[in-house]
């Protein structure tokens, strides 16, 4: 299979998977928090086709509803990465003052370890944000915000580069010397030519933000049981993987297929696969 056809299969399968979660409650209209202590650990039958937890919890209910609890990660996620990278990037190439102190600050955060400090973060910042936001609300601002603001760094060094290719070209001197700001240039000369290095960007920041917040919950520092994110399923169904398999390798396979075919529309965004 070539490249082109293999980026087209990967974006049909993620727009059949936001479809699926995004219609989960017209397709199954159960609730995922209903508990039937007398169907626990069912397997998979017309009532509850995947089966049901050691709760009597229906596992399509949970899965359909956890698709969009990690889909929201992932889109508010990208935007405050892409959003901080795109800033960044911007002021780094457009200003040559402010090149080197960006630039350095951009490798500072490359060189830690990320992942500690998510953990770090999830675990000082979740009792605060719980408190101001409610239980929900803030878990959810702790998870997007912290990933979204350790995942700017690649594209802030994308966009920089791209901008200071931009910043070279004669339709920037001619706007320079017709007296347009900077403010201008940047939104109606420089983004139009970085759209497609920022579309790749933002997709690759979405997927990512997937993983990293299927990797916090699975070492419990993720949703709560009552926000069943992928992620969180996987923690769920992990110490069941022997008996009951399909209770973590559901949410695996969807969480792989999301990134994939996200990885694969950001392909398509950066150009015509070869």
């Amino acid at each position: 299979m070539d490249n082109a056809r293999r980026h087209t299969l990967g974006v049909m399968l993620l727009g059949g998977t936001i479809a699926l979660v995004l219609l989960g409650p017209l397709i199954w209209p159960v609730p995922h928090t209903a508990m039937d202590l007398g169907a626990r650990n069912a397997p998979a039958s017309l009532a509850h086709p995947l089966g049901t937890d050691q709760l009597g919890r229906d596992l399509a209910a949970r899965l359909l509803a956890g698709g969009r609890i990690s889909l929201a990660v992932a889109l508010v996620a990208a935007l405050v990465g892409t959003g901080l990278g795109l800033a960044i990037g911007l002021a780094a190439g457009m200003s040559r003052a402010l090149d080197a102190p960006l630039m350095r600050l951009t490798d500072i955060f490359l060189s830690l370890p990320l992942l500690p400090l998510l953990l770090i973060a999830a675990t000082v910042l979740r009792a605060p944000l719980a408190a101001i936001f409610g239980p929900e609300a803030g878990i959810f601002a702790l998870i997007t915000l912290s990933i979204g603001a350790t995942n700017w760094m690649a594209t802030a060094r994308i966009l920089r580069a791209e901008v200071r290719a931009v910043m070279k070209r004669d339709f920037i001197a001619a706007a320079r010397l017709a007296g347009i700001g900077p403010s201008r240039i940047a939104f109606f000369h420089i983004l139009p030519n970085i759209s497609a290095p920022l579309g790749v960007s933002a997709a690759q920041a979405a997927a990512a933000a997937i993983l990293m917040e299927s990797a916090l919950s699975f070492l419990g520092l993720g949703f709560p049981p009552d926000l069943p994110s992928w992620g969180r399923l996987i923690y769920e169904g992990t110490p069941h993987l022997g008996t009951y398999p399909g209770r973590a390798l559901w949410p695996g396979a969807l969480i792989a297929v999301t990134a994939t075919g996200i990885t694969c529309l950001g392909d398509r965004l950066g150009g015509p696969p070869q």
